[in-house]
């Protein structure tokens, strides 16, 4: 591991955040560009009473995303919210700016897989002289197939690898079973989709390496979704494969709107709730205690892909569900 001495704050720059995240933002929206029609994307700036503000843009009824979007903020205000104060009980009340992009796409194909990705700073300001101001990182990336392939689930956990060995190959492992357990829906008593790695309240290897890694996190997300967008997107469908992909996107629908940190601290810290609910698809469904046919592909996904695996690892056991 990278030593304590790293763990020093006198480099904190929220500007320097600013300016990459805002980057990130527009690599990303330049590869929806490059593969849908512009008339999809919607621009929208916005600002926040109690300060800061944000750009959202997003995307609906396009040819190769259905809906979903790539949203920047930056907000701030005199008391931190509940909800980011979990962990940190002490820093309840306190100043607090936040800057995070964060990204869902859903699209059209249900063989092409929906995908997040979501990267955050937070600093916590003094107030009064015995203080000093905090700071962490937030983020990852996870993948929600409709129907499962291989290929897609060990390329994109070979990136959030790679992503982790930047810093400290053990990270990986960590940050895998912690998105095990956060994309979880007790409820149903399934995985919400296959993974990949969430970090939060992250700070123990120094503000410029946790800074990077956050940085490395969003151009993994965008080479590897993209990637499979491409090769999935042109596969044959029909009715059968449309009313499934809704079906699985009300359990999306359910998790963001029962579990879903991001949400409640948007809501909570009084961000702009078009932003917030970007990440709801176009169109869901539930149907009363539906159940896929025996060796289907439906059943496939139940069966292999909404279970935890450790996917760099051929042939290696199923992992046990986690639930937080």
């Amino acid at each position: 591991m990278i030593g304590e001495d790293q763990k020093d704050s006198n480099s904190l720059n929220p500007e320097a955040v600013d300016r990459a995240f805002r980057k990130l933002q527009d690599d990303l929206t330049s590869e929806i560009t490059k593969r849908d029609k512009k008339e999809a994307l919607r621009q929208n700036r916005w600002s926040k009473e109690g300060g800061g503000g944000g750009i959202s843009r997003a995307v609906e009824n396009g040819l190769l995303i259905e809906k979903g979007g790539v949203n920047f903020s930056r907000v701030s205000g005199s008391s931190l919210p509940i909800p980011a104060t979990a962990t940190r009980p002490s820093f309840a009340g306190r100043p607090y700016e936040a800057i995070g992009v964060s990204v869902v796409f859903h699209p059209r194909n249900p063989y092409a897989p929906t995908a997040h990705m979501n990267v955050r700073a937070f600093f916590v300001y003094p107030e009064n002289s015995d203080e000093k101001t905090e700071w962490w990182f937030g983020g990852g990336f996870d993948l929600t197939p409709c129907y499962g392939f291989d290929e897609d689930a060990i390329a994109w956990h070979k990136a959030a690898s790679d992503v982790c060995k930047t810093v400290d190959p053990g990270l990986y492992r960590r940050f895998k079973v912690a998105c095990d357990e956060y994309f979880y829906l007790p409820h149903r008593q399934e995985q919400r989709g296959i993974g990949g790695i969430f970090y939060d309240d992250f700070n123990e290897v120094g503000f410029e390496n946790a800074f990077q890694l956050s940085l490395r996190t969003g151009s993994a997300f965008g080479e590897s979704f993209f990637s499979i967008l491409d090769r999935r997107h042109t596969t044959p469908f029909g009715d059968r494969e449309k009313e499934f992909q809704r079906l699985r996107r009300g359990r999306y629908v359910e998790f963001n709107l029962l579990y879903d940190r991001g949400t409640r601290f948007g809501l909570a810290s009084g961000g702009r709730t078009e932003s917030i609910l970007m990440s709801m698809p176009l169109e869901a469904r539930w149907s009363y205690d539906w159940k896929p046919q025996a060796n289907s592909p439906e059943a496939l996904l139940h069966s292999r892909f909404l279970q935890p695996r450790d996917w760099l690892a051929p042939g290696a056991p199923l992992e046990p569900i986690h639930s937080t």
